[in-house]
């Protein structure tokens, strides 16, 4: 498995990054000790958590993967496994999370609260990369930066990015950093995908000239770009089925961001070409993902040991030029398939 620098850090990562957000819902913690011992015999050392995973998020069961990524590291030797984490975004916008009772503003207070809450369930003295899940554009970037900068300093944290950042909130960091002497974000953790390719615009110029690593999650669209949803099935068991089933009207909103009728189209176009080339739409997709300069480590996901076997077949794989033309030709014709009123939409 090749291996990537995250930003101007120190650390050097696998080009492909397990994700965990099935851990201890989907997943019980057998499972899950046998999906991240399979990754990293095939050469994966990152592994990314967050305080209110398991997904969908709950009370009863936040913080639950982080213990058992905790209890599989001490199989580990510490130093050949890096762990990245996150704190909960703000708790007054879009979504009340069940964690710290909703209080979860990315002031000092919390952030040196979820590291340290972090710390003790993943039962290590170190968190290799800590996260902030999602932004709190009513803080003062000087005062969240200042407070990861202080936990670098004391040792809890190594290195420290950012996910679900916009351009400017980015770019505001990054300012605030540089204007004040502080550590930066590293990495920034964002949707991305062969049907949302947002990051390849503004973003992408950001991460290139200030040396910022994306760290794209969800590369099959949360399932979509496996193929699973075509000719309108719903499989029993899936995430999106069981959004449309039993979720709430934002989760619901979401199922139909990720699924309708033109990220479907390109879906199976996506496939053919895939199948054309004899690889899956799986292994393609997150080859493609990695095969970005400015991508660091892609996040891929599990919940059973052979939804790994595509995915880590696209840990040698290149795509060639005429893969990517093709690739191209469906993303010219079907632009912005991702939500129904893509512009507007991060």
């Amino acid at each position: 498995m090749k291996k990537r620098r995250l930003g101007m850090t120190g650390l050097v990562v696998s080009e492909i990054c397990m994700g965990t957000m099935t851990f201890g819902e989907q997943c019980d913690e057998p499972l899950s000790f046998e999906i991240m011992d399979k990754a990293y015999d095939h050469g994966i050392d990152f592994y990314d958590a967050a305080e209110l995973y398991p997904v969908p998020p709950s009370a009863e069961t936040f913080g639950t993967t982080e213990e058992i990524v905790g209890r599989w590291m001490k199989t580990k030797p510490r130093d050949t496994v890096l762990i990245a984490t996150k704190i909960t975004g703000p708790g007054h916008g879009w979504f009340t999370p069940p964690v710290r009772h909703g209080m979860t503003m990315l002031d000092r207070h919390q952030l040196i609260r979820g590291v340290d809450a972090s710390l003790q369930r993943l039962q290590t003295d170190y968190i290799d990369l800590y996260q902030t899940h999602w932004p709190d554009h009513g803080m003062r970037y000087e005062e969240i930066m200042e407070t990861l900068t202080e936990l670098v300093r004391q040792g809890k944290i190594r290195a420290f990015g950012c996910s679900n950042e916009t351009c400017w909130g980015l770019m505001k960091s990054l300012w605030a950093a540089d204007t004040h002497g502080l550590d930066r974000y590293e990495t920034v953790q964002n949707n991305f995908s062969l049907i949302n390719r947002r990051c390849e615009s503004e973003l992408a110029q950001v991460c290139r000239k200030e040396q910022i690593s994306l760290l794209p999650y969800s590369p099959l669209a949360g399932g979509v770009l496996t193929g699973k949803y075509l000719n309108n099935q719903y499989p029993e068991g899936a995430r999106f089925s069981g959004y449309l089933q039993h979720g709430n009207a934002r989760q619901k909103s979401m199922t139909h961001r990720f699924i309708n009728p033109r990220s479907l189209e390109a879906t199976a176009r996506f496939q053919a070409i895939a199948e054309a080339r004899g690889m899956s739409l799986t292994t393609m997709a997150t080859a493609w993902s990695k095969q970005h300069d400015f991508v660091g480590s892609t996040i891929i996901g599990a919940s059973t040991l052979a939804q790994l076997d595509d995915s880590l077949k696209a840990a040698d794989l290149l795509l060639d030029d005429e893969t990517l033309a093709a690739i191209d030709e469906v993303d010219n014709e079907i632009p912005l398939s991702f939500g129904e009123d893509g512009l507007r939409r991060l």
